[in-house]
């Protein structure tokens, strides 16, 4: 283990809106059955991925209720899970964030999701353009970067107003959890140079992978902040290129063209300009798979979000993500189908050939709230004292 500058921090994904051994088919899947999505946490916690990510949407599980249950029942995993500006208040937020760092000993990190599909959206009670979500996501990270460093906080935005908020609990680690951010649309580069601590790309070529990341460096400059990179894909990597490729093709062989078109025309229809980046390295052909040496956009025919995965030997893969790795994407997400087996096929065949930082340990101990339950009843009231502690 390292922190050298070529060192990659992998992550894992918690398939919480089903599972598989096809794409695009119901034929040998696998539900969302908490004892499945037990096994593929537990076994990426054993393998040495740093953390995992757990998704969000109406097509998948709660992704805070779903951490709660796994934290207990791993060691040092961490848990990337999402919060909704859109949905939730900031305190509230960060009440659910506090807690479970508290609980986990430190194991949370924060997902921000301001939301590119706006019928998911209504669903949800939010009825904002694209740019006015990212509007009240800013308000939203500035009260809640505030309520984590302590003290009280007021505020009056258009989207957001708080008035004596404050966090009596406050969270395990300093200033919060890390705070990541995936957007390719300027409102969320820009808020990632204003706010967030790691920013991600879903899986694109080297080159506007690159040009991405300067975009965000030059936002974060200007702020005077420092952002870290990472990436989404998924991936299929084997003993050799040829048993790979095999694969890759497997994955979509239940895929017709029909089904196809009607995916494509779903994930045309939402605002996301991440997704219309992905549809436009493929443009819904079969023909134009590679889009890049090991690159492959076959998932991205049927899934929406993230839809390029890395293919080929280890030794191959481990090129391509070192290659990566030098443009300053550090954290690299991946998922493959069946997502059990696949932890175990990536962290065995693909983990010798690349230099993993060292996860950095949760806190030893958990500092007490500041307000036990008699002060958090009675300490405005008179009867007993309010607890106090740093602010």
């Amino acid at each position: 283990m390292s922190r050298s500058e070529d060192a990659v921090r992998p992550f894992w994904f918690i398939p919480s809106h089903g599972d598989g051994r096809w794409l695009g088919s119901g034929e040998g899947a696998r539900s969302t059955e908490f004892s499945y999505l037990a096994q593929v946490a537990q076994a990426a916690d054993r393998l040495g991925f740093e953390g995992v990510l757990l998704p969000t949407g109406r097509t998948c599980e709660d992704s805070w209720v779903l951490a709660s249950a796994l934290a207990p029942i791993t060691q040092r995993l961490k848990f990337l899970v999402a919060v909704r500006p859109g949905v939730t208040s900031p305190l509230f937020a960060a009440r659910q964030a506090a807690t479970l760092d508290r609980v986990s000993g430190g194991r949370v990190l924060i997902n921000v999701v301001a939301g590119g599909d706006s019928a998911e959206q209504a669903g949800d009670g939010v009825f904002l353009s694209h740019d006015d979500r990212y509007a009240q996501a800013d308000e939203f990270l500035t009260v809640w970067r505030r309520l984590m460093g302590g003290g009280k906080v007021d505020f009056v935005g258009r989207h957001i107003r708080v008035k004596d908020a404050e966090l009596l609990f406050p969270p395990v680690q300093p200033g919060g959890p890390s705070l990541y951010l995936g957007g390719s649309s300027a409102p969320a580069i820009d808020l990632a140079g204003r706010h967030i601590q790691h920013y991600l790309t879903w899986g694109e070529p080297p080159q506007a992978v690159a040009a991405k990341i300067d975009e965000v460096r030059r936002k974060a400059d200007a702020e005077g902040r420092e952002v870290r990179f990472g990436a989404r894909f998924h991936i299929i990597v084997r003993e050799t290129e040829a048993a790979a490729w095999a694969e890759a093709e497997r994955l979509i062989s239940r895929v017709d063209d029909a089904t196809i078109a009607k995916a494509q025309a779903r994930l045309a229809a939402t605002e996301s300009v991440g997704q219309a980046r992905m549809l436009a390295l493929h443009g819904g052909r079969r023909d134009r798979l590679v889009v890049y040496p090991n690159v492959w956009a076959g998932v991205g025919l049927v899934r929406g979000g993230a839809g390029t995965a890395l293919v080929g030997s280890a030794e191959q893969v481990a090129e391509r993500i070192r290659e990566y790795r030098a443009l300053g994407v550090e954290t690299f997400v991946l998922s493959g189908y069946p997502h059990l087996e696949e932890a175990y096929r990536t962290a065995e065949l693909l983990f010798p050939h690349l230099n993993i930082a060292a996860g950095e340990a949760p806190p030893a101990r958990i500092e007490p709230g500041r307000a036990g339950e008699a002060g958090a009843h009675y300490g405005r009231g008179g009867g007993a004292a309010l607890a106090t502690g740093p602010s």
